[in-house]
């Protein structure tokens, strides 16, 4: 039986790991002497639609579980567990700014399970005024993404997805349009402790912009898991990320990591195997997950490639860590998390999920 499965899903599975090939090797092409900061737009996309996630500071997460919000991020996680599920997020920005998502799962048994998700990123109201500095009135400025995302299990181990996401972007008079598409495929073992997802994120491009410059979106090509060792009230995470590229590291040149001597001209720097180690953790992201009786969870995440982008210099903040609880009463679930970006604010995330 699981080899008729595999068999009859061939041509599927092919297809995916083409794409998902194909738009590797054009990511590294385009970005050979892009600059990290900067080269992209439409980076609401990378935006985590799960206080799940973000608990544990990671993009998406890789584990077998009846949790809708996991599935906006990872579509190779929807299945018939999610069935008449439905789930409203909400997150704080900075500056007034704010992100929201609403999703709603269905299976039907010949296609396959969807998510249908809506989620919009408002910047807030702003007040414009032209080249004299006459006030034109306020305004405001956001983006909306449409998302419908499929999943199927290839057999007992294997399960792939895909999620087609339409990016509407206005901001006062101005629109731009774009459509991203994440395709996924994700290992299970046989009890479920373990799983591993790879995924192509964002492969798409934008359809109509803002001032005649076409930009690109932010592909990335990752890889999460999760292990839950037997017996254990725990789950440990990791994440490898931004596979289409090896060097994260950004020059600031207010910062420099180099210096010259003014008097010798002699150029001083980190060694070779410490920047060696700087660029191989900046893509390492890790987390753990404690289940108390499948009723209350406690999560934390680190990532070292927030924590040297945005530590202040001379002052202790608690960038790059991230944190989380959730709570799974009969009817509903809860989860909340916490991400310090910087000293001044840090950012929160709430979801509420629940069975029509």
């Amino acid at each position: 039986m699981k080899n008729k499965n595999l068999t009859e899903n061939r041509g599927l599975w092919r297809i995916l790991l083409c794409a998902i090939i194909l738009n590797f090797q054009f990511s590294i092409f385009n970005s050979l002497n892009a600059q990290v900061a900067g080269s992209t737009a439409y980076m609401v996309l990378d935006m985590p639609s799960s206080a799940r996630v973000a608990g544990v500071g990671f993009d998406f997460l890789s584990l077998y579980d009846d949790d809708l919000t996991l599935t906006l991020n990872n579509p190779s996680l929807i299945s018939d567990r999610h069935d008449r599920l439905f789930a409203v997020g909400y997150t704080n920005l900075f500056a007034g700014a704010n992100f929201g998502s609403v999703a709603y799962s269905r299976n039907f048994k010949q296609l396959g399970a969807f998510t249908f998700g809506l989620m919009y990123d408002s910047y807030g109201r702003f007040e414009g005024y032209d080249e004299t500095e006459t006030p034109t009135g306020s305004f405001s400025a956001a983006d909306y993404i449409f998302s419908i995302g499929w999943g199927r299990a290839i057999d007992d181990h294997v399960t792939i997805g895909a999620s087609f996401k339409p990016v509407l972007s206005h901001y006062e008079q101005y629109t731009a349009f774009a459509f991203g598409i994440d395709l996924a495929a994700t290992y299970m073992s046989l009890d479920r402790r373990f799983a591993a997802t790879l995924m192509g994120r964002n492969i798409g491009a934008q359809i109509a912009n803002f001032a005649g410059t076409t930009e690109r979106l932010p592909f990335e090509l990752s890889l999460a898991g999760s292990y839950k060792l037997q017996d254990a009230p725990f789950r440990l995470m990791f994440a490898i990320t931004e596979l289409q590229r090896w060097d994260l590291t950004y020059d600031d040149p207010l910062n420099p990591t180099t210096h010259t001597d003014p008097f010798t001209g002699e150029v001083t720097g980190p060694t070779a195997f410490a920047s060696f180690a700087d660029k191989l953790f900046r893509h390492l992201n890790v987390g753990i997950e404690l289940n108390i009786k499948q009723t209350v969870f406690a999560r934390l995440g680190y990532s070292y490639r927030q924590m040297v982008e945005m530590t202040a210099a001379d002052a202790f903040n608690l960038s790059g860590f991230s944190v989380g609880f959730g709570i799974r009463a009969k009817k509903f679930d809860f989860s909340f998390a916490r991400n310090g970006y910087h000293l001044s604010q840090a950012v929160n995330y709430i979801n509420i999920s629940f069975r029509l």
